[in-house]
Parts: structure tokens; sequence; C-alpha cells
């Protein structure tokens, strides 16, 4: 472990406090060699923390962590934090299974006032806690730091709506950077680049006061009249006056990379007494010349070479720019195919298409319920509206499917990538349940690819060939190759086999189970791979009529999956075989490799296979198998 004067020396906030001014600068230069030294090894969010480093030492020495209350938006920003909070020699082990969480997690610290990995929701939870400080009388403060791309997201505004008059010790930090995951888009983004090329007005109001106060008989009377008159001083340098019309008082801009000043500004903030927002300016990927010059692609890195930049190992491909290409295709054929993201047009794969047919990409922000709406509203007017979401993601615009796209028959394609589980950013960002609430709304149709070449082919059957809302989930990652499909599109494939059970699968799990069975000695089950996963084929169900016995194995939580769906359809029409299903658990699953999780839950090969084996010896051996037995044991014997 490497030897930092300074940052060896903070095990709390209050180490950090006590620190003379004339030493932060190189404590900062400290945490971001820690920073790209250990993210270099372990992959992470890169670019955001680096960005962060002054604002969070700034935050911690104004402001006295846990007693007032530090709320992250999305969390991404928070490795400093983790580091000066008493978790600096346990920073090797970020996003490790068993290790620091890449968020802020309460059961790993007080000082993580509330969980995060999805954005937008900072506001709403520090305003409940300086609620709560008020109802209790505690007159401790709590902080909402998010950056500008969470305030695309509706919930911030909704938060700040209800909590701009309340009278409690709210600050808000909005850290203004230019960034989310892409570049933020829309009218916010504009407006807070309008603030920030007019940064005057603090340094004008701050000087005019002082001046007044200082001024014998006149100066207060006067600043009082002025007070009256500062609204149209500030419409004219900002041509708005949104934050003070939600009755927030507003700081800044300030550097985001100067301490001095912003402790100066945010103690202002503090000693209001009322909700109060604090606008800084950071540079992502600060310190680190190839994040500062490409922050789009530090944001979320795996392992890196520090000296050049350069990953471990080439980009590959995956099965989001596979969706990317295929739907640009189309759309170079077709004029009524639309795209949509949520700020996560790199992400989902959909950089080539924004390119291509730039009229018809829409990059709502990070704003999903948005999203799926606007895109309800391009299919009512007959456009073939796509929107690529994460799994995890979509979670947020629930009713939104439900009652906007499916009540109304509106033709929506949502492609679901990161479907199934994701690995290193754990409980918040695991794509396991999307099964679950999409198959609770009526006439929503879901395809679930196996390999590349089926995601072609079910893009374009949902496209062309579904009503109401189509529904095509994918894995992060790559294709495996292990099998062919004969018909890429097809609802479902059934393989004969030999074993007296039939085992069945979807999506990126059957590659595992189509590798395990292959392991048999020719003596594999039968075999049931679903493309169309829901509503369940009727070729399935009658094909699976003639089995005794079943395993299915999936990639999903357990309650509402397709296995319990499939249960249900075949025991309604008669069918009184032994079922079993291999899922994940009805539980939040913790940060590990996607792999290890997998296999943990009986869904890798290996895994697989051995269930195969030992639901091959359930299964009794009918008398001519009894004498192939026979016939193979004297063979070789002589």
């Amino acid at each position: 472990m490497k030897h930092y004067p300074l940052l060896d020396r903070i095990e709390n906030p209050s180490d950090l406090r006590a620190l003379p001014e004339e030493k932060l600068p190189q404590l900062c230069s400290e945490i971001r060699d820690l920073l790209v030294t250990q993210v270099s090894q372990t992959g992470g969010h890169l670019a955001s923390n680096l960005g962060t480093v002054e604002l969070t030492l700034a935050l911690h020495r104004v402001f006295e962590s846990p007693a007032d209350s530090i709320v992250w938006d999305v969390g991404h920003q928070s490795y400093t934090h983790k580091i000066i909070t008493g978790r600096r020699r346990e920073f090797a082990t970020l996003r490790q299974e068993g290790g620091l969480s890449g968020f802020p997690k309460p059961c790993e610290s007080e000082h993580d006032a509330f969980i995060a990995g999805h954005s937008s929701t900072s506001i709403s939870v520090a305003y409940a806690i300086s609620r709560a400080n008020h109802l209790k009388g505690n007159p401790h403060h709590a902080v909402a730091v998010i950056g500008d791309g969470a305030y695309t997201g509706g919930m911030a505004y909704e938060a700040m709506n209800n909590a701009g008059r309340s009278r409690t010790n709210l600050v808000i930090v909005l850290n203004h950077n230019d960034m989310s995951i892409s570049r933020n888009v829309g009218s916010f983004a504009r407006y807070l680049s309008t603030i920030r090329a007019k940064p005057g007005y603090l340094r004008f109001k701050g000087n005019i006061e002082f001046l007044l106060d200082h001024t014998p008989f006149v100066g207060v009377r006067l600043k009082e009249a002025l007070q009256s008159s500062k609204s149209a001083l500030k419409y004219l340098l900002y041509h708005s006056t949104f934050f003070e019309e939600l009755g927030f008082a507003y700081f800044g801009p300030v550097d985001g990379h100067d301490i001095k000043a912003l402790e100066l500004v945010l103690g202002r903030a503090k000693a209001l007494g009322k909700p109060a927002l604090v606008m800084v300016e950071t540079v992502k990927g600060k310190g680190y010349e190839f994040a500062e010059k490409n922050p789009l692609a530090y944001h979320g890195v795996s392992r890196f070479d520090i000296e050049t930049g350069n990953p471990d190992a080439p980009a590959c491909d995956s099965f989001s720019k596979v969706f990317g290409h295929e739907l640009t295709k189309l759309a170079k054929k077709d004029s009524r195919i639309c795209a949509i993201t949520a700020a996560m047009k790199d992400g989902t794969g959909l950089l080539e298409f924004s390119s291509a047919c730039r009229s018809r990409f829409f990059d709502v922000g990070i704003a999903e319920q948005h999203a799926v709406t606007f895109g309800a509203g391009l299919a009512s007017k007959g456009l073939l509206p796509v929107f690529a979401v994460y799994s995890t993601f979509l979670q947020r615009a629930y009713d939104q499917i439900l009652h906007d796209a499916a009540l109304g028959g509106q033709h929506l394609v949502l492609a679901v990538d990161r479907a199934g589980v994701v690995g290193d950013d754990g409980e918040t960002h695991q794509g396991i349940y999307d099964v679950s609430f999409l198959t609770s709304i009526p006439e929503v149709t879901i395809f679930s690819p196996s390999s590349y070449e089926e995601l072609a082919a079910m893009l374009k059957k949902a496209l062309y060939k579904t009503s109401g809302v189509a529904v095509v989930r994918y894995p992060r990652g790559s294709d495996p190759k292990l099998y062919e499909s004969g018909c890429p599109d097809a609802d479902m494939a059934f393989w004969p086999g030999e074993r007296g059970f039939t085992a069945v699968s979807y999506g990126r799990v059957f590659q595992n189970l189509w590798q395990a069975a292959s392991g048999l000695d020719g003596k594999r089950p039968s075999l049931l791979k679903l493309g169309r996963i829901w509503p369940l084929p009727e070729g399935a169900l009658d094909a699976l009529m003639e089995t005794p016995r079943i395993v299915f194995f999936e990639e999903a939580v357990q309650s509402g999956s397709i296995s319990e769906h499939l249960l249900l359809a075949l025991s309604r029409r008669g069918w009184r075989g032994t079922f079993s299903a291999v899922t994940l658990p009805d539980a939040f699953l913790a940060q590990s490799k996607a792999e290890r999780i997998l296999a943990r839950c009986g869904l890798s090969a290996a895994a697989i296979e051995k269930r195969l084996k030992e639901e091959a010896l359930k299964v009794p051996l009918s008398e001519s198998a009894v004498q192939d037995d026979l016939d193979r044991f004297y063979h070789e014997l002589n």
C-alpha cells in the first residue's frame, strides 16, 4: 500500500477540520493519486470522483457529519467521502465481493446518510431529514449533493417545489460539470450554463451589502429598500429567478476546486436557517489527464493502465453494440423508427444511431418516466419509438408503461439492456426484476434472445410483428456463441433428448444450459429454449405436456418469474408431473462478479450440469433402458 503523508493521518472528518488550510492542496493531490491508483485495479467511477475532491473536503470541513447529514445523489461521486470517513484502509476492496460498495450504504458507515444508486433522489431525502430534524428540535443540517445531470430528473423538481419555503436547515449543492454519463441535454442544462456564464451577481451583491453595512445612518435603510428590487437585478443578470422563486437562497457559481471559496459560501448557506442552493463548477476527471480529456470514457471504467490510460483488454463487441447497430440499419430503411435514451446514449449502444439518424434520436435526460410517455406519444402518431434503457432504471417508469403505453395500446418497443445479474455495482443495479414487473402488465410481449443473431431477429419482430408494448431484454456482455439457432426469431425451440425429463431456459442462461447438456455423453435431457418468454408460447406448453419432469433455469427473481407462470399454465391444462425451478433468490444481491453470483445460484454451466445429472438419477429407467445399461456393462467387462 502506498504511503500518503497527510492522508494517512485522516481517520475521520474531525482530523480533516484540524488540518491547516495550506495543507489542503497536498491532501487533494494525495486523494487523487489514491483514486487513480485504486480504480485502475478494481474499476469503478473515476471521472466523477476526481471532480469532487475539493468539494467533498469543503463539505466535511463546514458541516459535521454524521450529525449533519450529507446525502449523495446517485453516489458514484462519493469515493473521497468514503476515504475520509474511516474507510481508507478498506478502499482496496472497492466493488469487490465482501468489500466497499461503489455507492453510499448506511450499513457500511454512519457517515452514509442514505442508500443511493439511482439518480434525482437526494433532495427528497435531504429535505425529509431536515424536516425530521426540525420536528425533533435538532439544529443540524441536511445537505443534498446533486449533479446537473441528475437535475434533469423530474423528482428533483418535485422535491424542490415541496421544500423551498419550508424554513428548514436544508442546503442543496448543485455540482455543475456539464455531464451526467452522456453530455447533458435540455433546457435546464442550458439554463445552468447561462448562470455559469454570468457569475458577477454574487460578487456585486456582496460588495454592495458590505458598503451599505458600513455606511452610517442611511446604509441600513437603503439596504432594506434595495432588498425589494433585487429580483430585477437578478433577472437582468440571469434572465431568470428560478431557484429564488421556489424559495431557495441562491449562492454561486463557485469554483468547485477552490476550497477556501467553497468553505466561505457553504458557511454562508449553513448560517441562513432556511433552504439554500449553492451552485459549484467542477471539472469532471480533474487531475488525471486522460479522464479530463475524455470524462465520458472514464465515467465508469474497468481496470486500466495508469501511464497510458488504456484498459487491460481491448473493447469487444456486446449485446448493447449489436442492438444499436441493428436498430440503425432498420432505421435507415424506415423513417418511422425513433430512438430514445435517458442520458445513456453510449451505454445503450445508440451512438451510431444518434449520428446516422440525428433528427429521430431523443436524449431526454435522466427521466425514464418521461421517456416512456414520450415514446407512447410518438407511437400515437404512427411512429415506431424504441426506448433503450438499463433494466435497473426501467423500474422507475412502471406506471408509465402500464398507464400511458399498455393501457392505450401504444406500440412502444423497450430495449432492456443489462437484464439479469450485472455484478460489481451491487444491489442498486441488478437487472433481475423486470420479468416480474413487466409480466404483471396486460398485453405486454417480452422477447429474451440468447445470441446476437436472435437479438437482431427479435428486435425486428418486436418492431413489425407485435402490437402494444414489446420488450426485447438482453444481458450485459458478449455472446459466447456456444450454439447456433436454426430460426433466430422463433418463439421457442425444442430439442428431444434421452433422459426422460426436460430442461427449460431462456436468454443468457440458455447458453449455460446448452454447454452443460453437451457434456453429458450424448444422454442429455430434452431442451426447451424460450425466445418469446411472455406470453408463453402455446407450442412450448404443448411440448411440455408430454414430459413427466421439468427443471427450469432462470436468471430472474423467483416471485413473478417465467417459471412460476409456466407451472401455473401447465397446472391449468391438467399437467401433473414434477416441476422444479432454479432461479435467483427473492433477495437483494450484493456486489460480486456476475459469474460468481450465477454459480452460487446454480445458474453457471458447471452448476447446471451438476443439477442435470442429479435430475437424471430421479427419472425411473424404462425396461429397455435397463437392458441397454446391462449390455453396456457386460461389454465393458469383456
